[in-house]
């Protein structure tokens, strides 16, 4: 799998657009600690992986990889607790759960690809 530039991964465009559903959605919340770092976690996905592709070598963008797919996680565990504590809906929940954890799959191939 080659990529000319960071943009042509469809792991770095579904996390722009996770990371702009999260960003929408805590727009308003009064829980500025929570939203700053949901926000600040989803885009350590989209950057990880684009810092990792511009270091131009597979041992780097693995580690940057490996680094998002955390950032992936954090994520998910931060949406368990807005669910708990109703900052978002059951449909919210699920959709952006969903996101994650396709792109935490797509970060996953492309390790194991390099």
């Amino acid at each position: 799998m080659k990529f000319d530039k960071f943009e042509d991964i469809l792991a770095w465009r579904k996390a722009g657009e996770l990371t702009t559903q999260i960003y929408s959605i805590f727009r308003n919340s009064k829980d500025y600690g929570f939203s700053d770092q949901i926000r600040r976690a989803s885009v350590s996905i989209m950057n990880n992986i684009a810092e990792g592709f511009e270091r131009q070598s597979n041992k780097e963008f693995s580690k940057f990889l490996f680094i998002a797919k955390g950032s992936c996680g954090e994520v998910r565990s931060m949406l368990y607790l807005s669910l708990k504590l109703s900052y978002v809906t059951n449909l919210q929940f699920k959709n952006l759960y969903a996101i994650s954890l396709e792109i935490s799959k797509m970060l996953s191939g492309l390790i194991k690809t390099l």
